[in-house]
């Protein structure tokens, strides 16, 4: 959760090993006149800005993924830090909707309200509470518990509100807060369920002394402080941690095993400004963690990409396919000033992504993520070319926004026998998606001689500029003889994953033409190496939900 107010945090002691802190069973939440109860709030998604395939609110504003978790239905949730009232942060509420596919939403009403002396429902997390150990579900085995901070007045706090009905509607705990320190910067709740020792963990944050303490509970209302987590090379304020189990992707491709994953977002003080996600490889024995390494390993090596939660009840399983998170995609330096304002909507989400971590060859551990399935928005197939050597492809799409689909590509590109040997010091692949009607382009060229960089490109979208909207972003990457990327362009989001992703970058950008073209070309290479080039459009998801 970003408050826009870590600067006002005072500096706070961490709690002795061992403190246990004992919980005081339901209280009704105080709802404000103009927020609606009980009916999901209506959007028009057919605004210039409007993403077509990525999660954005019907109006309002917001930030952090909340409370991610499968039914047993297969429905997956995902609730998030909203305020319905206003497009810039504040009043923050739980958003809701829901998915069987994480592409096609569908708006539910707000779950989680201020009540009482809380006046901010912020970032936290969802178990299904299948034993009845926390009490609340004697007569069923799908209780679903949302353990979130409560901004009060005079610190913030660790809370639980139930359900009985999958998530859809909830009831305060009579006993909350059921942790609390004292502290103005404690916060962001994600609590696993930890096999081996058959107890319930929270990870939270101690903001300000960037770190991240681990309590342990039977019950999920009794929380003791088993040990906290620190290391500080880079940002200025800690915030939603996870810790979980993620498949461990052996380099044959095949997955036996999990590892230890603990994430950290951190905002401010990115190497890019704002806002981004730190993560460690290790292992977790149920009250402390242990890193591979002092490595720094950043998520995204992009701008926009913050937050990240993963989905409770699909990250345990190594033949699940991959622990599945979602981002906010947004940076907080400028989050409360995009120009999706006058549409009456900011924010928008990544794309649901598959995790694995890998102890790569090349460049040790790192965390692989792609787009989930993107089956069900693939498009009609606008390009193709099998063997683009030295030569140019070029899509059209459509240019009216009224149509769903205009504005929205997806670029997958392949390339192998790659020898550096024999290629030309200017060889590269290069990508250009432009405005027929502006002549604004986003550009990105990946070096396949020298070092190896690639350079994402989007200062020449004219419609928003902040001092801290870098417009251009540029990484190396470690490859030998093969490369590829995965390229979604949404409207206003941008996301690229290269090297089978083992990198990946989020990149919002704000044009004032629709982009509706794309052109692939490469340069430079030898007669052997081989190209394939494959350009689709994305169909829109969102013509259900719209009121226009």
């Amino acid at each position: 959760m970003f408050p826009l107010r870590f600067f006002l945090f005072s500096l706070l002691a961490l709690p002795t090993h061992g403190v246990v802190y004992q919980a005081p069973a339901p209280t009704a939440a105080v709802h404000e006149a103009a927020v609606p109860t009980g009916t999901p709030i209506a959007g028009n998604y057919t605004g210039h800005f409007r993403p077509q395939i990525h999660f954005s609110p019907p109006v309002g504003f917001m930030n952090d993924p909340n409370g991610l978790f499968r039914d047993a239905s297969g429905t997956y949730h995902l609730y998030y830090q909203y305020n319905p009232t206003a497009v810039v942060a504040g009043n923050q509420h739980w958003g809701h909707a829901t998915s069987t596919d994480l592409y096609h939403w569908t708006n539910q009403p707000i779950a989680l309200f201020p009540h009482l002396n809380v006046t901010g429902i912020f970032t936290g997390s969802i178990v299904i509470d299948v034993n009845n150990t926390s009490g609340f579900f004697p007569n069923q085995t799908n209780g679903v518990v949302a353990i979130y901070t409560g901004d009060g007045s005079d610190d913030e706090n660790q809370r639980l509100a139930f359900s009985t009905d999958d998530g859809f509607t909830f009831e305060q705990f009579s006993g909350n807060p059921v942790l609390a320190i004292g502290s103005r910067a404690f916060r962001d709740p994600k609590v696993i369920r930890h096999k081996e020792t058959r107890m319930w963990v929270m990870s939270v944050a101690f903001a300000n002394d960037r770190a991240i303490g681990f309590f342990t509970s039977p019950n999920l209302r009794d929380w003791t402080h088993a040990s906290s987590f620190t290391f500080h090379v880079i940002g200025d304020v800690y915030e939603c941690p996870n810790m979980l189990p993620v498949p461990l992707l052996e380099e044959d491709g095949s997955v036996h095993e999990t590892v230890d994953l603990l994430w950290i977002s951190i905002n401010p003080g990115a190497p890019l400004g704002g806002s981004i996600s730190q993560y460690f490889p290790g292992h977790f024995n149920g009250t402390h963690f242990t890193a591979v390494d002092e490595e720094i390993r950043l998520a995204d090596f992009g701008k926009d990409n913050y937050a990240t939660q993963f989905w409770y009840g699909v990250d345990g399983d190594p033949l699940e396919g991959g622990a599945l998170s979602i981002a906010w995609a947004s940076n907080a330096q400028y989050a409360n000033d995009v120009p999706t304002g006058p549409e009456g909507w900011r924010s928008s989400m990544s794309l649901p992504r598959r995790n694995f971590l890998k102890n790569d060859a090349d460049i040790g551990w790192t965390l692989v993520s792609n787009p989930f399935d993107l089956g069900p928005v693939i498009g009609a197939e606008l390009a193709s070319n099998d063997s683009l050597a030295n030569g140019i492809l070029v899509a059209q799409g459509g240019v009216n926004e009224s149509d769903a689909n205009t504005g929205t590509f997806v670029i997958a590109v392949n390339i192998t026998n790659i020898n550096s040997s024999t290629l030309r010091d200017d060889a590269a692949v290069t990508f250009t998606i432009s405005s027929s009607s502006s002549g604004e382009t986003l550009k990105a060229r990946q070096n396949l001689s020298g070092n190896h960089s690639l350079v994402l490109d989007r200062s020449n979208t004219r419609a928003f500029t902040n001092s801290g909207f870098n417009p251009r972003i540029e990484t190396e990457l470690v490859f030998s003889d093969e490369w590829d990327m995965v390229m979604t362009i949404d409207r206003s989001v941008w996301e690229v994953f290269v090297l089978g992703g083992k990198r990946s970058a989020t990149l919002l950008y704000f044009p004032e033409g629709i982009l509706d073209r794309v052109e692939v070309a490469t340069e430079g290479l030898d007669g052997q190496t081989q190209v394939s080039v494959r350009i689709n459009e994305l169909n829109g998801t969102w013509r259900v939900e719209s009121t226009a």
